[in-house]
């Protein structure tokens, strides 16, 4: 190639470059952690080797929050993970982690108090039934029931389909 070839060839390069960073900076974010600041950690990409609950798209995305104990560069935080976690290494990138914004600690709901049945689902116990309704379809009627649940941070209300 020609010195003027190498020279276009780098131009474009360049206007490709900038173009593709113009779109990526908006989605990026800068995020700094401090030490016992608490985080949530993400977890969809262990959906193969660890299940948190249910799987697939109602698996959910983060767990925690798990307070910092270390951090090793802007980059690198080392977590202080509970003994049910002994199995993942404590360290991770700060791109999968999420600051915990909840500043009262008692609105935290720790692991050990969730009830989890044999096929790791979620058990909720029914406290009443508080409203029912009929929702209409074309062709036929659905019967629904308004529950309210007890749930350890109070009290949780759901529409269901009186079965």
């Amino acid at each position: 190639m020609t010195a003027e070839k190498v020279a276009i060839a780098r131009e474009k390069l360049k206007a490709a470059r900038d173009r593709q960073k113009m779109y990526a900076d908006p989605r990026r974010r800068s995020v700094t952690f401090n030490v016992g600041d608490c985080v949530y950690l993400k977890v969809s990409t262990w959906k193969e080797v660890i299940r948190f609950g249910k799987r697939g798209k109602l698996g959910p995305r983060y767990i925690g929050p798990f307070p910092i104990n270390e951090i090793l560069n802007d980059q690198t935080v080392v977590l202080d993970l509970p003994l049910e976690l002994a199995g993942i290494h404590n360290t991770f990138n700060v791109c999968y982690l999420r600051k915990c914004k909840v500043d009262d600690e008692t609105k935290i709901l720790p692991i050990k108090d969730l009830k989890v049945d044999l096929s790791n689902k979620l058990v909720e116990e029914p406290i009443r039934v508080v409203d029912r309704k009929v929702t209409k379809l074309r062709n036929k009627d659905i019967p629904m029931v308004l529950v309210e649940w007890k749930h350890i941070l109070g009290s949780n209300l759901t529409w269901k389909q009186k079965s």
